[in-house]
């Protein structure tokens, strides 16, 4: 399984539909209005929607960096840090969209097999509540950073959705388009 053909088109497809969706919120909210959303919750236990989007950043950086058997940049810290503060200082809808914009360059910039030198390398991957995870590169992959990423992503889609941010299957599966038969759309 190549690795990077498994997650930089993942991360990057969907990267740019969250912030397809933030853009949907400021063109359908008053500015002000827009970017309170970004303080934005689920439920009073989970992270904003600030916190969302700079975690999900995260989780496509370090797996760039955890895959390549590199040591993790200053960003990340910072990310995680801004994401851990966003309650009290969640900063802008422009900030969210820059955090967005990096990860996105930084995706591009891999070469096409730039996490595939080994499967079945293997991953320690230590969590902030002290556990440990044991895991190969692709076990990593499939199973950590795919699941957390996504879970990121889902949970700034719920709040936009629960904050009456008019999106739907189409704001998330834009990527799909292309494959469309034409002859097969809906007229009308």
């Amino acid at each position: 399984m190549s690795l990077t053909k498994l997650l930089v088109p993942t991360y990057t497809q969907m990267l740019r539909a969250l912030s397809g969706w933030l853009k949907k919120a400021q063109e359908q909210m008053p500015k002000a209005d827009a970017e309170a959303l970004l303080s934005a919750r689920l439920a009073p236990d989970m992270f904003p929607l600030s916190t969302q989007v700079r975690f999900a950043c995260v989780q496509a950086q370090e797996a760039i960096f955890r895959l390549k058997g590199e040591a993790f940049p200053k960003s990340i810290d910072e990310l995680l840090e801004e994401g851990r503060n966003a309650g009290e200082r969640p900063g802008s809808l422009a900030d969210a969209q820059t955090r967005i914009d990096e990860t996105i360059v930084l995706l591009d910039g891999l070469a096409p097999s730039a996490l595939d030198a080994n499967a079945d390398k293997p991953i320690v991957h230590e969590l902030p509540n002290g556990m440990i995870l044991d895991l190969t590169a692709e076990q990593y992959a499939r199973d950590w950073t795919l699941a957390q990423f996504y879970f990121h992503l889902m949970t700034a889609y719920s709040i936009l959705r629960s904050e009456k941010i008019e999106l739907g299957k189409a704001d998330y599966v834009a990527h799909m388009f292309p494959y469309i038969r034409p002859e097969t759309i809906p007229k009308g």
